[in-house]
């Protein structure tokens, strides 16, 4: 692989021991996946950040690095709002850890944003190099804008972010980009709302695996592309998926699909994981919640008061432009907490079953929290959490 000068300065420990450490985990991968030189990277977004997924044992190598990041770098979700976490009922020993990974990332420079949407905090544009690590943020990069990423681990983005570069291999490379199966949805005229499309994801990325589907028959709203593209990175692999006529790609580029795999989804496929159960609380925000929806969330509790414990989670920077719908939100009763969510916070552990209007959160919720999982659209969401007929 051809390393620039600079890069080569790096990796012989002249501009210390940390950045060295950094550069040769990213030589390594590249020369793994057979890159043939490094990309400068406009952004950063690393995960591992909740004590929750990362333990002590993560915290300990977080604390080793003696380094400051090149380049914008967010952070994921961690396991708690940092400033609400007692209202959240998280155990103050918990609480503590959290607070030193949080220290540690400070120390790195990165910024505390805490979001799986921080493409609504950061503008990035079509054929940025990015090397960004949490699934659903990946797809939307790659598929709504059309920006170009791999799906990093915690270490390799935050060596991208040290580094300011990463290989430049498999989704950087235009050539690796066409799609791989065609999907072909037919709803028989039902109009597909929200929690459909996360239905749909989760149904096509355990199909797809890693594959990168292209989608015709439907006309996703980039909230609902949000949620179509989180549900397969959850259920599958997709890091990059299609849209004939509404995609960036898709819209630039001319693919024939006709040689390949197609695979017919029908409404009744996409509802069959809609089930009737009884809930204990109900979690919406998986990923964060863009302004439009919580201004959806905001007009259906309008005048009700919530029965059960009802959670909306978004990132600090969206709820403080929006500070009218939280207050709107949290007059019924609800909570609406930043910086961490329903998978990585262990305060959804308590509940035996959860309701959720994500596919990427029906797919998680089982493992991260132990708890049955329930999926509707956003409206059934407040009418359970509300008791309304």
């Amino acid at each position: 692989m051809f390393l620039t000068g600079e890069e080569e300065r790096i990796l012989e420990g002249e501009e210390g021991e940390t950045r060295m450490k950094m550069m040769e985990i990213l030589v390594a991968l590249g020369k793994v996946f057979g890159a043939e030189r490094m990309v400068p990277v406009r952004s950063v977004q690393v995960s591992g950040a909740s004590y929750k997924t990362i333990g002590e044992y993560g915290l300990s190598w977080l604390r080793s690095l003696d380094s400051t990041v090149a380049v914008p770098t967010m952070l994921n979700p961690v396991g708690m709002d940092r400033s609400r976490w007692r209202e959240m009922g998280i155990d103050p020993g918990f609480a503590a850890k959290q607070e030193e990974v949080i220290e540690a990332y400070r120390r790195l420079g990165v910024r505390l944003e805490c979001t799986c949407t921080p493409y609504y905090l950061h503008l990035i544009h079509y054929g940025d190099h990015l090397a960004w690590s949490e699934s659903s943020a990946v797809a939307y990069a790659n598929s709504v804008v059309g920006a170009r990423t791999n799906r990093e681990g915690g270490p390799s983005a935050l060596a991208a972010a040290i580094v300011g570069r990463t290989p430049e291999y498999g989704l950087h490379l235009v050539a690796v980009r066409a799609p791989q199966l065609a999907i072909r949805v037919e709803t028989d005229g039902h109009e597909l709302e929200t929690a459909h499309y996360g239905a749909l994801g989760y149904r096509v990325g355990s199909i797809a695996g890693n594959r990168i589907p292209i989608f015709s028959g439907i006309r996703p709203t980039r909230d609902q592309l949000k949620t179509l593209g989180a549900a397969m990175a959850a259920s599958g692999a997709v890091a990059l998926f299609h849209v004939e006529g509404i995609t960036p790609e898709a819209r630039i580029f001319t693919y024939d699909t006709r040689s390949l795999e197609t695979i017919p989804v029908v409404w009744e496929e996409i509802t069959d994981v809609f089930q009737d159960a009884p809930v204990d609380a109900v979690a919406l925000g998986c990923p964060h919640c863009s302004e439009q929806e919580l201004s959806r969330i905001a007009s259906l509790l309008e005048g009700k008061t919530v029965r059960i414990p009802l959670y909306v989670f978004a990132a600090r920077g969206v709820m403080e432009k929006q500070k009218p719908l939280v207050a709107a939100i949290e007059k019924s009763g609800a909570r609406v907490f930043a910086d961490t969510c329903m998978v990585v916070s262990p305060a959804m552990e308590r509940f035996g079953t959860i309701m959720v209007n994500s596919g990427k959160a029906f797919s998680y919720v089982p493992n991260m929290c132990g708890a049955a999982v329930r999926l509707g659209t956003t409206e059934e969401c407040i009418r359970v959490a509300t008791g309304a007929p």
